[in-house]
């Protein structure tokens, strides 16, 4: 197996708890603010003391009967404050500094007009070799989100689809697009494997001469008929270059149903076509440049073999993963302690005005007692 080529990831935070990323230490002191309304409506019900003095209603002011709510209004927001802080609530980070290694992969799929054959089936349905091929290389992609993938075309010709990219939702649209005979008939196995080749070429990822963490999934259904380039020569470029080939072959061998159509495209029937699959230039390919030939006849086969693939080539990556706790204490803490203390002090002071008030009696309101005790006499 060839080097991986080395990539780093960002860090990444996940949430810690099922509230964001926060967490209550001792959350059974919020118990505790449930007294706080008790308390209060407690106080609503103390009398106000009444001074049993006649025409008393003519010098009691409401403002000594009320209760001075502003300062309660602190004190309460306070004690809310410091029972929060008591329960410690604090944020938590998982934080991840993932180094990981990922490879460069070129998917090299055939759509010449032999890919039409429908020997394959899946559900009692019957599905074309690319129809069956589709899905599982998805899936293969979708199973390999710390890769570079690219994809190549070819039959009469060779083209590239989708250059090597991490953006796989952008590549499973590429993959949407693919349909056979998109590009003039004809099989240029070599001619592929060549412009996959040319798509790794990356000087900063190779080591004299070799290129590192990189290879290519070959998948055909014939012989090579077309092009400049032999199987054989792409694959001496291959091993010269250390890039490992997988092959894989799709369709049944003998004869296969081959569907045929009217101008407008509309399916008329089928006929009988004998399958040209050259085994053994792809399984050379495989053998010479360090890869594996895969034999696909059917759905399971294709996942298998590109099941292979993905374990022969997967990189497991370590993350080190640590905890961050910050203590929020002090942020409810302060306040609240500032709070009561401001409630306190606001207490005092109208206590000693209402004590002072209390203690005197307006020199109208005498004057206004005097008259009736001056009639007594």
């Amino acid at each position: 197996m060839n080097n991986p080529v080395s990539c780093h990831l960002p860090l990444v935070t996940c949430p810690f708890a099922t509230l964001g990323n926060f967490v209550l230490r001792d959350p059974f002191w919020l118990l505790a603010l449930l007294a706080i309304p008790l308390v209060m409506w407690l106080r609503q019900r103390q009398r106000v003391p009444v001074l049993l003095v006649p025409f008393a209603a003519a010098w009691h002011r409401p403002s000594l009967a009320a209760a001075a709510r502003w300062p309660a209004g602190l004190i309460v927001v306070g004690l809310a404050l410091t029972i929060g802080a008591l329960a410690r609530p604090q944020r938590v980070e998982d934080k991840r500094e993932v180094r990981t290694q990922g490879y460069d992969i070129v998917l090299t799929v055939d759509l010449s007009g032999s890919m039409l054959a429908e020997d394959y089936e899946k559900d009692g349905e019957r599905l074309n070799r690319l129809q069956a091929i589709k899905p599982v290389i998805q899936a293969f992609i979708n199973d390999r989100p710390n890769d570079r993938i690219g994809i190549v075309v070819f039959a009469g010709r060779a083209y590239t689809l989708a250059p090597l990219t991490f953006d796989h939702a952008w590549l499973a649209r590429q993959m949407e697009r693919l349909k056979i005979l998109m590009i003039e008939d004809g099989t240029a196995i070599g001619d592929g494997l060549g412009v996959a080749l040319t798509r790794l070429e990356q000087a900063k990822r190779e080591v004299e001469g070799k290129r590192q963490g990189a290879f290519i999934v070959l998948l055909t259904d014939g012989a090579n008929n077309r092009g400049t380039l032999s199987p054989d020569q792409a694959a001496d470029l291959a091993r010269a270059r250390a890039i490992p080939v997988y092959t894989i072959g799709a369709g049944k061998s003998g004869i296969v149903p081959m569907p045929y159509f009217d101008e407008k495209g509309n399916k008329l029937g089928y006929r009988r076509m004998m399958a040209d699959l050259d085994e053994g230039a792809l399984i050379a390919i495989a053998d010479k440049t360090g890869g594996r030939f895969f034999r696909a006849d059917d759905v399971r086969t294709i996942e298998g073999a590109f099941a292979a693939i993905d374990h022969a080539q997967k990189i497991e990556f370590q993350a080190k993963s640590y905890l961050v706790t910050t203590e929020l204490f002090p942020w409810l803490a302060a306040p609240g302690a500032v709070l009561l203390l401001a409630g306190a002090l606001a207490t005092l002071l109208k206590s000693g005005n209402r004590k002072a008030e209390t203690g005197k009696i307006p020199a109208s309101q005498i004057s206004a007692l005097r008259s009736p005790l001056s009639t007594l006499r």
